[in-house]
């Protein structure tokens, strides 16, 4: 069985921890490692934050006030994207740098501690659109006994 959602979200901080208890709860529900989860939900907090904080500038002045987080649970992986209406990431680049903040610094973790907790992970801009897209996977594992383990 697959599971499937997606949110259009305000670009407000109290989105971002709406998108993880949702994430948390679909994942307990269908049983997933709650290792798995937790490595999950916080990858998800980073990408929302990201989006909340740096997505919504399209320049001439006007501002999308939104973005989108959806959430695949297929079989024996989960696949969340979360995508923004702001600038993107600098052109010309194949792969934005994921930069390594300072121990003492208090932003800029965001991608490095979604590639560390992830499998797979994509970014990148939206074609043609601008915006951001930060995607990323990670192979499931599941409890005994869970509803929807892969079989």
């Amino acid at each position: 069985m697959s599971i499937w959602w997606s949110l259009h979200l305000r670009r407000e901080a109290a989105s971002v921890p709406l998108a993880r208890r949702l994430l948390i709860g679909t994942m307990e529900t269908a049983g997933v490692d709650p290792d798995v989860s937790y490595d999950l939900s916080v990858a998800l907090s980073e990408a929302c934050a990201n989006a909340v904080e740096h997505g919504g500038d399209l320049g001439r002045g006007r501002t999308s006030g939104e973005y989108r987080v959806t959430a695949y649970l297929d079989g024996e992986k989960c696949r969340i994207e979360v995508t923004d209406s702001g600038p993107g990431f600098p052109a010309g680049r194949a792969r934005p740098p994921v930069r390594v903040a300072r121990p003492d610094a208090e932003s800029g973790r965001g991608l490095g501690l979604i590639q560390q907790l992830a499998d797979h992970v994509q970014i990148g801009n939206k074609p043609g659109h601008g915006g951001a897209v930060v995607s990323f996977d990670k192979m499931l594992k599941w409890r005994e006994g869970a509803p929807l383990a892969a079989v």
